[in-house]
C-alpha cells in the first residue's frame, strides 16, 4: 500500500517546483516516473510536453501563483484543490488536480478548472 502522506508531499512539491518556483525541468526530473500520461487536452504526454506547457503558461502569466488549499489521497491517487491566479488582481481559477503516483513518482494527471465568479448564489467561497 502506498504511503499516502509521502504521495501527498510528492505531489505538492512537484506542483510547487514546476509552477511557483518556475523549475519544470527539475520538477519532472525529481518527481515524474518513467512515463507521464496527461489528460488535460491542452498538454501532451511525457515530460517534454509538460515542461513546454509550464514554460509557456508561466511566460504568458509571469505573476502566476498556485495556492493549494487542500490535499486528499486514496490508494495511488492524490487530489489537490487549489487556487490558480495569473496575477494578484485575478479572481483566479479553482482547480481540482488528480495525480496518480506509482513507486513514489507522478505518472498521470487529470484536472478540472472553474473560474472564480464575481458573484455567487450563496455566501460560501469555492474553498
Amino acid at each position: 500500500m502506498a504511503d499516502l502522506d509521502t504521495n501527498k508531499e510528492t505531489v505538492q512539491a512537484f506542483y510547487d517546483l514546476a509552477f511557483n518556483q518556475r523549475r519544470p525541468e527539475e520538477a519532472a526530473q525529481r518527481y515524474v516516473g518513467d512515463r507521464y500520461t496527461q489528460h488535460n487536452p491542452t498538454a501532451g504526454d511525457g515530460t517534454g510536453p509538460f515542461i513546454e506547457f509550464v514554460k509557456g503558461f508561466t511566460a504568458q502569466f509571469p505573476e502566476l501563483r498556485v495556492e493549494i488549499k487542500r490535499v486528499v489521497a486514496e490508494g495511488d491517487l492524490v487530489v489537490t484543490h487549489g487556487l490558480i491566479k495569473t496575477s494578484p488582481d485575478d479572481r483566479g481559477t479553482a482547480a481540482a488536480d488528480i495525480f496518480r503516483v506509482e513507486d513514489g513518482k507522478v505518472v498521470e494527471h487529470w484536472d478540472v478548472l472553474q473560474p472564480v465568479p464575481e458573484t455567487s448564489a450563496n455566501d460560501n467561497t469555492m474553498f
